[in-house]
C-alpha cells in the first residue's frame, strides 16, 4: 500500500507516523507513506496558498492551483492517479467498515485542509471522496489525516504481526472488543475470570464471543441496531444484563 499525504506541516506528520508499527511498517517497506509539502507547488515567491473567499466571510480558503499541481505530480510519480480522499468534517464519517473497503486500493492520497477548507472546484475535479473523523472542527486536517493513516495501514499486509491483530479488535467484526487481563493473576481482591486461564480455547472463544456482545449492548447500544442478532445472541445479551 502507497499513501500519500499532502499537507502544510509535513514535518509534523512524518513525526507521528515515523514511530511506533506505522514507522516500523515503513522501514520493513510493507507500507510506504510519503509527506508531500503543499507550498513547494505553490505559484509566487511567497508560497502562498491560501486566498480570500469570493462573496465575502470570515478566513481564508485554499487555493486549486497548488493543490492540482501536488496531486498531478503525485499522480505521475506513482505511474497511476491514486485514489484521492479529503479530510473534512462535510465527509462521511470514518467507519471499520470503510477503513476495510478503502483497505483494497494500493495507492492513495490523503488531502489534509487547512484555514476555511479548499475551492469547491478542486472537490468536484480531482476529490473521490470526503471522509469525516467525526462531527466536530478542529484547526486543520492534520490530525484526522493521521487518525485516517493509521487506521488504514495497519490493515494492510504485513503492518501487524498476524490478522487476529485486528480481526478481534474493537468495530472490526461490527461488536466491541471483549475485555482482556494480564498478569498478576490477582490484583487488589480482583480475579482474572478462570475461564481465561483453564486450558479450554474452545470455553475461552466462547466467553470472548459472549463478553463482545455483552460489552457492545451496554456500552454501544447503537452498533447493535442495524445488526441481525439471532435468538442465541439475543439471549446472551438478555442473560448477562439482566445479571447486572
Amino acid at each position: 500500500m502507497k499513501i500519500d499525504l499532502i499537507t502544510l506541516f509535513p514535518e509534523m506528520c512524518e513525526a507521528v507516523l515515523g514511530e511506533s508499527i506505522i514507522g516500523r511498517a515503513q522501514k520493513s517497506e510493507a507500507i510506504e507513506i510519503k509527506c508531500h509539502q503543499l507550498r513547494d507547488y505553490a505559484l509566487d515567491k511567497h508560497r502562498r496558498v491560501d486566498d480570500t473567499t469570493y462573496g465575502g466571510g470570515m478566513g481564508m480558503l485554499m487555493k486549486c492551483e497548488p493543490i492540482a499541481l501536488c496531486f498531478e505530480d503525485i499522480a505521475e510519480k506513482r505511474g497511476k492517479k491514486p485514489h484521492f480522499i479529503y479530510m473534512s468534517p462535510q465527509g462521511k464519517t470514518l467507519t471499520q467498515e470503510k477503513l476495510k473497503e478503502l483497505a483494497e486500493y494500493d495507492n492513495i492520497c490523503v488531502l489534509a485542509g487547512h484555514y476555511e477548507g479548499v475551492d469547491q472546484r478542486i472537490i468536484d475535479e480531482f476529490i473521490d471522496e470526503e471522509i469525516s473523523i467525526g462531527d466536530y472542527v478542529l484547526t486543520g486536517g492534520e490530525l484526522p489525516a493521521l487518525v485516517f493513516i493509521d487506521a488504514l495501514a495497519r490493515l494492510a499486509p504485513g503492518v501487524l504481526s498476524n490478522n487476529e491483530c485486528f480481526t478481534e479488535e474493537s468495530h472490526f467484526n461490527g461488536l466491541l472488543e471483549y475485555p482482556q487481563y494480564t498478569k498478576p493473576m490477582e490484583w487488589r481482591g480482583l480475579e482474572v475470570p478462570p475461564v481465561l486461564y483453564s486450558g479450554d480455547h474452545a470455553k475461552v472463544d466462547r466467553w470472548r464471543y459472549e463478553q463482545s456482545l455483552v460489552n457492545t449492548a451496554k456500552k454501544r447500544p447503537d452498533m447493535l441496531k442495524n445488526r441481525k442478532l439471532t435468538y442465541e445472541e439475543r439471549k446472551i445479551i438478555e442473560k448477562y444484563l439482566n445479571k447486572d
